[in-house]
């Protein structure tokens, strides 16, 4: 099978991850619960662990990274323990419904979308957003702003040093969904003035699905999202408030974090500057390649420099689910189709009733996989 649906979840791992799991499960206790070996077995890696993503994110201060099962609980957590009813938030017609329907579910809250430039059908497959409407979405009582780094159906980049500005004028806080670019695209919260960054840590880090984090800049208190053992203050009726115990209730899933310091090594070693280059020479490779084909339509942004490794497509008039089924079937080739948990985007590049087919590449794909999806584009079509 050749898998190009990364930006769901990197299916081939690094070698160093198994590894690390295995030796996880023979030899980690509890973190944090005891002082016998196994328990400070378990405490040392995950502090590495919290090291090596402040590391690669930027910041000094480990301290303020806490583990989540994915990017989604991370988001809740953020949306939940941050926002008030009476709060408007400003968020982006791309984003996930791990944002979107936090949002939606909470009493009280005022939502404005940040819209996509361009008038015409053709414009908005581009899918890039209007950054000058910004100032028009704020309003007093705007507290945040809320953006996916990457979309995860065009792979497009979100422009974050706009964002930074119109944060930074308005005295907002900044939140961002990093789930398709953590192990991707360079990340510094410091300098990119970041004060929550979200992540999963089975896509582009590479780590076990089950794993994931977030990051909270010092000052900024969120309200646990779950509250209950933590190792310590045992005796308090509250749970604790400094980081990371605050937003870590109950036992960590340290087998899958072991996984996560693995690939995270791993990421170290070869950089994610290689990683992202690997990434997108696949991509340009695939687009270049179908550029031939009859009836095909294209989304996201034409400068492809502005993209992370994701290429999605639809054949003129057909169903999306019938182009991934025979991708699957005839030619074993896995994609991804439908709608893809973004449905503002799809209303707004006109692909509500079709969804759309995305390719999504990783650093261990290789050419002639490629090549043999171009293949398949151009027999179909």
């Amino acid at each position: 099978m050749i898998y190009l649906d990364n930006a769901a979840t990197t299916m081939k791992k690094p070698s160093q991850v198994l590894d690390a799991v295995i030796e996880a499960f023979q030899n980690m206790g509890n973190a944090g619960r005891g002082a016998h070996r196994a328990t400070i077995n378990a405490s040392r890696m995950i502090y590495e662990t919290r090291e090596l993503l402040a590391n690669l994110f930027g910041s000094e201060k480990p301290e303020r990274f806490a583990f989540t099962s994915n990017a989604t609980e991370a988001l809740n957590i953020a949306i939940h323990g941050l926002l008030k009813p009476g709060d408007h938030v400003i968020t982006t017609v791309c984003e996930h419904n791990s944002v979107l329907r936090p949002l939606y579910k909470m009493d009280g809250i005022e939502i404005g979308f940040l819209p996509l430039k361009g008038d015409t059908m053709e414009e908005k497959a581009q899918a890039i957003l209007d950054y000058s409407k910004l100032e028009d979405l704020y309003q007093p009582n705007t507290k945040a702003v809320i953006v996916t780094h990457a979309s995860n159906l065009t792979g497009n980049i979100t422009d974050l040093r706009e964002i930074k500005s119109f944060v930074k004028k308005h005295n907002l806080l900044l939140i961002v969904d990093a789930a398709q670019t953590a192990g991707i695209l360079p990340i510094d919260v410091e300098k990119m003035g970041i004060d929550i960054l979200c992540f999963s840590g089975h896509k582009g880090l590479m780590g076990p699905q089950g794993t994931g984090g977030i990051y909270v800049r010092e000052g900024i208190e969120l309200a646990p999202f779950i509250v209950g053992g933590s190792g310590i203050q045992s005796y308090s009726k509250e749970h604790p408030k400094q980081m990371p115990t605050a937003l870590e209730a109950g036992t960590l899933n340290a087998h899958g974090i072991a996984g996560l310091h693995g690939a995270l090594c791993f990421i170290k070693e070869i950089g994610i500057e290689k990683i992202y280059k690997r990434e997108h020479d696949l991509m340009k490779r695939f687009l270049k390649g179908i550029q031939g084909a009859q009836g095909i339509l294209y989304y996201g942004n034409s400068d492809l420099s502005k993209r992370i490794a994701t290429a999605t497509i639809n054949f003129k008039g057909v169903d999306s689910g019938e182009v991934s089924d025979e991708l699957m079937e005839e030619y074993q080739i896995a994609v991804r189709s439908g709608a893809h948990c973004a449905p503002l985007i799809h209303e707004a590049i006109g692909t509500k009733e079709q969804g759309a087919v995305r390719f999504s590449m990783s650093y261990f794909n290789t050419e002639e996989e490629i090549d043999r999806a171009v293949a398949a584009i151009y027999e179909m079509a």
